[in-house]
């Protein structure tokens, strides 16, 4: 859930301003990945939260990712504009602040209904969006190109653990007195969805006091290639490059996949022939299944120095495929974590996928970054199209949704298991 758009620093601008140091840039940006991996999961807790308060169906629960995720679409240009006109560091502070005001209109939708909440979701998502394609050029710009995709690794192993984290933080601040029984859901519906208030109101404090602090550093200059805003224009020749075109498809159901099975799980461990779990401590599970993703990072930071990236990618896929399998055609324990592993196979996939539908772009690199951030809608649709089959042929079956995406992937490895060879 994560991209990056292409750009360069003005290293002789920064070397003057930093004493030639990106440790504390660093330290910056990899927080805001942090942050928003923390709120990105967050809706993992929401959903089922949401879903019992205001009895919904599954695709009425999964229009909770659909406005989150749909907001990467819809926003994606704007963005680019508007960071075309701000400037990066100026464009990142916008992000908080919108992502904050998201937040913030958690307080009144609590004491309103369930479209308030959609739309601050969007809000939210929005902010983050702008916050993503202003901040994520300077991972790839503080050092040497080479060692860019190592960077970014690292902070995508920091974004995971902030989804790791919000799960269970979430769980225990929100879901802590379990979910109403039914007989008393519109008595307790008003102080259920009052649950929400605290945490969010944090979150929105800490996202403009971040925005303060990233007002006040110096940062260095990015220096786009394509000034600021190519990435979102559209050149014909780059949808001609079949590796990047099957590589947005990629990463359309990688960030679907991934998105739904965190979408659900709650609610599949509370199934009674798979954990009979409460929400409140399904949700530290679901934990697990994010911090899956961060420990695999930095398993493949090592491993991929010695695996084509191809063959590794088609590997994890092979692998979160058995595992859904098994989690839908068996039950208890062994159902519970198959389908918490999936998260460990997870962790390569997105870093992965980018820089093999980037390769060999060359000028064209910002356009097809454009075309794979834009690609993220799939933790909109995805999502929902599970929740669909949820509803008509049962939650667990679903899964079969996950499971075909993965599959997907697994022909891109392959496919392209010898890209690297001629380096």
């Amino acid at each position: 859930m994560e991209h990056v758009a292409p750009a360069t620093l003005n290293t002789h601008d920064h070397a003057h301003q930093t004493g030639g140091s990106n440790t504390f840039p660093m330290m910056i940006i990899t927080l805001l990945f942090f942050m928003w991996g923390l709120i990105t999961s967050l809706n993992d807790v929401l959903i089922p939260h949401l879903k019992s308060i205001y009895t919904l169906t599954y695709v009425q629960a999964m229009l909770v990712q659909f406005c989150f995720f749909g907001a990467y679409f819809i926003v994606s240009l704007p963005a680019g504009m508007l960071i075309k006109r701000l400037g990066y560091q100026r464009g990142a502070v916008a992000g908080l602040v919108v992502a904050a005001t998201g937040c913030a209109m958690f307080y009144p939708a609590s004491m309103s209904g369930y479209a308030l909440f959609l739309l601050a979701l969007f809000v939210l998502a929005g902010g983050i969006t702008i916050l993503q394609v202003s901040a994520n050029p300077y991972v790839a710009a503080l050092g040497a190109p080479a060692t860019a995709s190592s960077r970014l690794t690292l902070t995508q192993a920091f974004n995971s653990l902030g989804t790791a984290i919000a799960p269970a933080l979430g769980g225990f601040l929100i879901l802590s007195e379990g979910v109403p029984a039914v007989a008393n859901i519109v008595k307790t519906k008003a102080e259920e969805a009052a649950t929400v208030q605290g945490p969010y109101l944090v979150l929105a404090a800490t996202l403009l006091a971040i925005a303060i602090l990233f007002a006040l550093v110096r940062l260095p200059k990015i220096v786009d290639a394509d000034e600021a805003g190519g990435a979102y224009t559209l050149d014909k020749k780059v949808t001609s490059h079949r590796h990047l075109v099957l590589g947005a498809i990629g990463i359309f159901l990688y960030v679907g996949g991934e998105v739904s099975i965190g979408s659900f799980l709650i609610n599949f461990l509370g199934e009674s022939n798979i954990a009979g779990m409460s929400h409140g401590a399904a949700a530290n599970y679901v934990s697990f299944y994010w911090l899956g993703a961060m420990i695999g990072r930095f398993i493949g930071f090592g491993v991929m120095r010695y695996v084509s990236p191809g063959k590794a990618l088609a590997f994890n896929a092979a692998a979160s495929i058995v595992l859904i399998l098994t989690a839908i055609f068996s039950h208890g324990p062994l159902a519970m974590w198959s389908i918490i592993a999936v998260g460990l196979f997870n962790s390569i996939m997105f870093p992965t996928i980018f820089s093999m539908a980037l390769f060999k772009l060359g000028p064209l690199t910002s356009q097809g970054s454009g075309i794979l951030c834009m690609a993220i809608v799939g933790g909109a649709l995805v999502p929902f199209a599970q929740g669909l089959l949820a509803d008509t042929i049962g939650l667990q079956m679903s899964f079969v949704v996950p499971a075909a995406c993965y599959t997907f992937i697994l022909y891109y490895g392959l496919k392209y298991a010898g890209m690297y060879s001629d380096r």
